[in-house]
């Protein structure tokens, strides 16, 4: 294993730390637990993870802060990215919306 990962997450799908033979990012799991106030085992539950893959991604989302900040930004950059290539009508903006 490459240094930062584990046993549990793993870096070798979607350019983000995940748990391993999962799609599921230890950044959702952070959102869902941390910011959305939902228990880890309805996490658990709803991902049809183990309770302790829960656990095992909070501890890495806040053992590698430099690296999840990286991850968040990368994925604003890719959104705002993404954004500015829709072709639009002129006049239209769907943050006035």
């Amino acid at each position: 294993m490459s240094e930062g990962e584990s046993r549990r997450i793993a870096h070798e799908l979607m350019s983000e730390p995940h748990i391993r033979g999962r799609r599921v990012s230890v950044r959702q799991v952070y959102a869902l637990v941390e910011e959305r106030g939902e228990s880890p085992e309805a996490v658990a539950d709803r991902y049809d993870l183990d309770v302790a893959d829960v656990y095992h991604a909070l501890a890495y989302y806040h053992d590698h802060p430099r690296e999840m900040r990286d991850v968040e930004d990368e994925r604003d950059d890719a959104i705002a990215d993404f954004r500015e290539s829709i072709d639009r009508p002129e006049g239209v903006d769907p943050d006035t919306a």
